[in-house]
């Protein structure tokens, strides 16, 4: 184990999360809060730390796969025991408990939008900007950037890229890892930038548009308001927000070939086709199951876009019709969406549309082989042959994120007194960072107990990093000398 590297990049990674709560601290001075200490203790602290555990170089800077995996667990789970720090220093205008504030900015960092705060109208304007802004920084990932500082000669940044970023086999764009970190954030910065005009021409505050695309491109669920996006009843910024919700849960590559010229190879990619007629269908069928509700078939298919594009994104937004409401198999479909997820590659969480792809194809394969053992069945993708190894992993994938769902809903089950079907579907929309509870909209994880609540945070980060760091993170082997 590269112990030293790990505390060298864990360094630069402190240091930057000190400079980005700057941030809010200029929105406080801009809005007259007298609250910078709040963000100024906490960055210098961090600040101070990053640049000791940065002052030693490693004389071996490699990364291999289990030093890529401890890093990226450990710098998200350092990033939220202190991003929740300027929570509980804001006292009434924040989160006073370290335990719900570490929920809430796990909660940011991770996307998944599942929150304590029953009113977060009373958080200060820097501390709300604070909370939102984790989910851009958590959406496209934290040492996605970070990759940029590190040494150029580094022949394990890939490790760091797989581990952190969503989906089973994530890849190059281009021939430099660093190159590819500049595109990625490249593209999620310019829909972010886009998204905001967009919302301004709509006629919505600035503030509340940045604020709306910082969790619209995170993929996350924070709103400013309690009743999120219905606050504004506004179609033109709600059809807005929709949109970029189904274009954030497209895997980046997609937006990559289309930037050079191969906009034809992108939209064959057969994840993209699965992932759009998903959407398209869900979105049909709940309009018409709720037509009843909403009178005609175009209302029902504006409210039924809006929450289809919000839970298969896994955003978990919701606009002014409460799914409360909505028939059971509208409600149905919404919680399968929410497990299956976005895409690979994008900034939406769930178990991603490639992995199901890949089951169900290797399920029907299975099938095959047993009615014809002799014959020669391969499950192929986009065209070229899976091999076995891919297959199991996907598999081994699916096992565990049931297991996880299993066992900690039988925990919540043991230490709270809520019932069965409100502590599961919690657990789903925290492993699958969606935030989206079919609970109703009014839902709020207040109610669990401080360890429920802290055993919650980890799945939230057990699901964004897909599992695989945080177990390595916690097995004792790990730790052993080889």
């Amino acid at each position: 184990m590269n112990y030293k590297m790990i505390l060298n990049v864990i360094g630069k990674a402190l240091i930057l999360e000190a400079i980005l709560l700057l941030a809010p601290m200029a929105v406080g001075f801009i809005y007259g809060e007298n609250n910078w200490m709040q963000f100024l203790i906490p960055a210098g602290a961090t600040l101070l730390v990053g640049f000791l555990l940065n002052f030693s170089k490693p004389k071996n800077k490699t990364i291999y796969v289990k030093e890529g995996f401890i890093i990226v667990a450990l710098v998200w789970l350092v990033y939220s025991l202190v991003g929740a720090v300027p929570f509980v220093l804001a006292g009434d205008k924040g989160i006073p408990n370290f335990v719900n504030a570490f929920f809430e900015t796990v909660s940011g960092f991770t996307t998944t939008g599942a929150s304590i705060l029953k009113d977060v109208e009373v958080l200060s304007k820097a501390i709300m900007f604070w909370r939102i802004f984790t989910h851009w920084i958590g959406g496209m990932g934290v040492l996605v950037f970070v990759l940029a500082l590190l040494p150029k000669h580094n022949s394990g940044l890939i490790h760091l890229f797989r581990a952190e970023s969503p989906g089973p086999s994530p890849d190059k764009i281009v021939g430099k890892i660093k190159s590819t970190a500049r595109i990625l954030y490249s593209i999620y910065i310019i829909l972010t930038i886009l998204e905001t005009i967009l919302l301004v021409i709509g006629g919505m505050p600035l503030y509340d548009s940045i604020l709306n695309s910082f969790t619209t491109a995170g993929t996350g669920g924070f709103g400013i308001y309690n009743t999120s996006i219905a606050h504004y009843n506004n179609l033109y910024c709600e059809i807005v927000i929709a949109v970029f919700m189904f274009l954030f849960g497209i895997n980046f590559n997609v937006f990559y070939l289309i930037l050079i010229g191969k906009g034809r190879k992108a939209f064959k990619s057969g994840e993209f086709k699965a992932y759009t007629v998903m959407v398209i269908s869900s979105t049909i069928i709940i309009a018409l199951n709720i037509l009843s509700i909403c009178g005609n078939f175009a209302e029902a298919l504006r409210y039924s876009f809006f929450q289809v594009t919000s839970v298969s994104s896994t955003t978990g937004l919701f606009n002014s019709l409460n799914f409360n409401n909505w028939p059971t198999l509208s409600k149905a479909i919404l919680l399968i969406l929410s497990c299956v997820g976005a895409s690979a590659g994008s900034t939406g969480g769930g178990i991603k549309v490639i992995r199901c792809s890949v089951l169900f194809k290797s399920v029907f394969a299975d099938l095959k082989r047993m009615v014809r053992p002799r014959s020669v069945v391969t499950v192929k993708l986009d065209g070229e042959v899976l091999d076995r190894n891919t297959e199991r992993n996907v598999r081994s994938y699916f096992i565990i994120w049931v297991l996880v769902v299993i066992l900690v809903t039988l925990v919540l089950c043991a230490l709270n007194k809520t019932d069965m079907f409100t502590n599961i579907s919690s657990v789903i929309s925290c492993v699958g960072n969606v935030g989206f509870n079919v609970v109703g909209t009014d839902f709020c994880y207040a109610v669990f107990s401080p360890l429920s609540k802290v055993l919650l945070s980890f799945v939230m980060l057990v699901g964004r990093l897909e599992i695989f760091p945080i177990i390595l993170l916690l097995m004792p082997r790990t730790w052993r000398k080889n």
